[in-house]
């Protein structure tokens, strides 16, 4: 699972880094702690140019009856990502990228949870594998759009903290995740496969990660010795 994560960077500088033809997104505040249903940037493919929008995290499906459903599917698991009625018609033709500097995930210890945060080695943003979708407000008429993050198997920096962790595309694999063209379910999930991810790293952190009303700088810091 992919709970908590860290967006800090301004809209221009994960436009250029992801190469976007244009930035479309409303203001979003820097977070050391970004939580579900908040507002995020994500990159997605749309009427032919590669944009940086803005999106609620937690996927609200078309089909849904109100959006209260999102706050329930932020993350997918890619091993049913393409069965699932939630997820699988964005599986196949409304995937995005989620820009993040880093990602927390929580280590189970004796008395409770020690929060770990991962972060690329170079320090460059990670490419969140994402899905999108875009719901109507059957009362206001208002369209809004969400997205969830797919989560898998944890690798050798992730897996002695936690079981899962959110898929990190590699930049081989932008192009062809990001176009709705492909919308072949084993060529989507082969994409994911191929993706080796970045060189994580990681340290301990404060649990004061754990409150959402929290969002300083000093949440990414490393835990000194005897800190909580």
């Amino acid at each position: 699972m992919c709970g908590r994560f860290v967006q800090t960077q301004e809209a221009e500088n994960y436009g250029a880094y992801f190469s976007v033809d244009v930035i479309r997104t409303d203001a979003v505040l820097s977070s050391w702690n970004v939580a579900p249903t908040k507002q995020v940037y994500a990159v997605a493919e749309h009427q032919g140019e590669r944009q940086l929008g803005t999106f609620n995290w937690g996927l609200v499906p078309f089909w849904a009856k109100d959006a209260k459903i999102g706050a329930r599917l932020i993350n997918a698991r890619v091993e049913t990502a393409s069965e699932k009625p939630a997820f699988r018609d964005s599986f196949t033709a409304r995937r995005c990228i989620i820009p993040a500097d880093g990602f927390y995930e929580w280590e189970p210890k004796d008395r409770g949870k020690l929060p770990h945060y991962f972060f690329d080695a170079d320090r460059r943003p990670l490419a969140l594998a994402g899905l999108w979708s875009s719901w109507k407000d059957p009362d206001s008429g208002d369209r809004i759009r969400t997205c969830t993050i797919l989560t898998g198997e944890p690798n050798d920096v992730v897996e002695p903290i936690h079981d899962r962790m959110p898929v990190v595309l590699s930049e081989t694999v932008w192009d062809p995740w990001l176009d709705p063209e492909i919308t072949d379910p084993g060529v989507v999930g082969d994409l994911l496969a191929a993706s080796t991810g970045p060189n994580l790293v990681e340290h301990a952190v404060s649990t004061l990660v754990n409150r959402v009303a929290n969002d300083v700088p000093e949440l990414i810091a490393p835990l000194e010795s005897g800190a909580v």
